[in-house]
């Protein structure tokens, strides 16, 4: 094992490997160390959306055809009411998590990125970081080690940070998808996320403020749903995971930066995580190469803000449900305004036009 490098990854999933290409991009020698080995798994919805796509793109990682499935929109469904929207430009794509991660490896593979699996990093050290019990001296650290971040805790990020957490179940069902959109189906204690895979796979992930809900549990809720899954079977065992709402005052110290979820996240209802953790690779890297992390603050700050607008909404429509019907008539109503608001969200459109988006669905709330 090499006892120094210009940056260390503490992190492997697909924030730390997005850091790591990035910096290799600029020509630093960087090493990424997990103490896990890939694929790296984690309970999510598995959509990729256009914005996502671009970022891998712009990383060097290749997505082919065979690798997933297409799917060119969103659509809301509750008990009552159904509204779709497709994309403008650039289809999503749903993938697996397994899949996707791998790819993220073989690239930064091509890129001679010395990778450590298996290998556990036990603290920092005044010139770099204990890994698998020696000191590897580094001249830049980047935490992307998660909504646990062991990094954050270390550096004293994390101190009096409000959060809110929700609890996501992911499950495989060997049955294939019935749309060719993501469908978000909202219950009134959860929302369930359906995405379409490769090989007539489906992925359905449950998310609920309540720890106890599982999938048998949510199907009363789901009636619909549930009739289209019954005969299906699962390929895969039910995965959890938090999905943690969280903003840090500050996201580095000295030439220590947190990338991902370790510096703070979004609720996965949103579907910005990946895309997010991506952007900010390419900022972070850039900000490295200028050998100035204040810039990354200031660009971490500006990329949070959207999705974070974004959650809070979707958020509210969780919690009120009156509310979210009147809304979900609406767009059922006006697909063009539907579109429009997923253009917004999907980061294709200017300040102004967000701006006459929203007062069309003021206006078209006020009257329906």
């Amino acid at each position: 094992m090499r006892e120094d490098t210009d940056v260390l990854t503490i992190g492997g999933g697909p924030a730390g490997l997005a850091a790591a290409i990035a910096l290799q991009q600029k020509g630093f020698e960087v090493t990424v160390a997990d103490g896990a080995k890939p694929p790296i798994d984690k309970a999510c919805g598995e959509g990729l959306m256009p914005s996502t796509l671009a970022a891998l793109r712009e990383l060097g990682v290749t997505i082919c055809s065979g690798d997933g499935q297409v799917f060119r929109g969103i659509r809301f469904v509750d008990a009552t009411t159904s509204a779709e929207a497709n994309f403008s430009g650039a289809s999503g794509f749903g993938v697996r998590r397994t899949v996707l991660h791998q790819k993220m490896v073989e690239r930064a593979q091509e890129c001679g990125i010395n990778l450590l699996w298996n290998t556990p990093v036990g603290g920092l050290s005044s010139n770099g970081a204990i890994v698998a019990g020696t000191v590897m001296k580094a001249k830049w650290i980047i935490g992307a080690d998660g909504i646990h971040s062991r990094v954050r805790r270390w550096t004293g990020l994390d101190a009096n940070t409000p959060k809110e957490i929700r609890f996501a179940h992911r499950r495989h069902y060997r049955v294939k998808a019935w749309s060719d959109c993501t469908e978000f189906h909202w219950g009134r204690n959860a929302q369930v996320y359906v995405t379409p895979l490769s090989n007539g796979e489906t992925c359905v992930a449950l998310i609920s403020r309540d720890p106890r809900v599982r999938f048998e549990h949510a199907w009363r809720e789901f009636p619909k749903l549930a009739n289209d899954l019954r005969h299906a079977e699962p390929s895969s065992s039910e995965r959890g995971a938090a999905t943690v709402t969280r903003r840090l005052d500050k996201v580095y110290r000295g030439n220590i930066a947190l990338i991902g979820d370790a510096s703070g996240s979004v609720d996965a209802i949103t579907g910005e995580g990946l895309c997010l953790s991506f952007r900010q690779a390419i900022a972070l890297a850039e900000a490295i190469g200028e050998g100035k992390l204040e810039n990354y603050q200031r660009a971490h700050r500006q990329l949070s803000r959207r999705p974070h607008v974004t959650g809070r909404l979707l958020l509210l429509l969780d919690r009120y449900p009156s509310l979210r019907r009147r809304v979900l008539r609406c767009l059922a109503e006006d697909p063009e305004l539907f579109a429009r608001l997923l253009g917004a969200h999907a980061g294709e459109a200017a300040h102004n036009f967000l701006a006459a988006t929203s007062l069309r669905l003021g206006w078209k709330f006020l009257t329906v």
